[in-house]
């Protein structure tokens, strides 16, 4: 009789490890970090959007990545990348909008960058994970706190 292991609650069949995932909503015009939502690392991006309930005002422009196809039936003013089919290639006039769409991004990018530096999103969280998403508000607190000096 072997007793069956029920699966953990942060582990990622996909890296083959615990994980946990952040989520950030950022201002673009200031840099700021606005929001933040936290799960474990198994759960989708768009799902992760759904569950943290974020309210967005309509006439809002959202820009999210390929990670957040979807978005516009949630929020119809946003922005997401078109994907490439297995029998379809992407448009001249597709790949052009991509590459706008990435140019008004790489703000966020480099946002998330500036999260990166303090190492808790590159390498492994060795800490309790319940306190994850304190440790990492805390951080964007400095990150904030950084761009107001």
């Amino acid at each position: 009789m072997s007793a069956r292991k029920k699966p953990k609650r942060f582990y990622s069949g996909k890296k083959k490890r615990h994980t946990q995932k952040a989520q950030v909503i950022a201002d673009k015009i200031s840099g700021k970090i606005l929001a933040t939502a936290f799960s474990e690392g198994k759960l989708a991006d768009l799902a992760l959007f759904k569950r943290s309930e974020t309210a967005l005002v309509a006439s809002l422009e959202c820009l999210g990545d390929s990670g957040y196809q979807g978005l516009t039936k949630l929020h119809a003013n946003s922005q997401t990348p078109q994907k490439k089919s297995k029998l379809h290639a992407l448009t001249d006039a597709e790949k052009a909008s991509n590459r706008d769409l990435s140019r008004r991004r790489v703000g966020c990018e480099h946002l998330i960058g500036r999260l990166k530096v303090f190492r808790i999103l590159m390498e492994r969280y060795r800490n309790r994970r319940r306190r994850f998403g304190l440790r990492f508000n805390l951080i964007a607190a400095i990150c904030n706190l950084e761009l107001d000096v």
